[in-house]
């Protein structure tokens, strides 16, 4: 069973789906019982979905996405180009 500590630690990657099936059953069960936890996942899910929304209406201004790609890295920077 997972704790609190091991699902916030956790939080960003269990809602790209990159943790194994295993651990994401554990999470999972983890927020059916832990409200505290299951706030914070709230918080954090409704928050990337405002982002995703935001950058898809507002217009990036010249130059960033590069300065965002220089940050990243080239192995980060296809998915820039997909906000999908």
């Amino acid at each position: 069973m997972a704790d609190c500590e091991e699902t916030l630690r956790e939080l960003y990657r269990f809602l790209d789906g990159e943790v194994p099936a295993e651990r994401q059953h554990l999470i999972s069960h983890h927020l059916d019982g832990c409200n505290d936890c299951l706030q914070a996942f709230d918080f954090h899910a409704e928050l990337r979905m405002v982002i995703r929304v935001k950058a898809r209406e507002t217009e990036v201004p010249p130059g960033l996405l590069d300065k965002v790609r220089a940050c990243f890295g080239d192995e980060a920077a296809g998915d820039l180009d997909d906000p999908g």
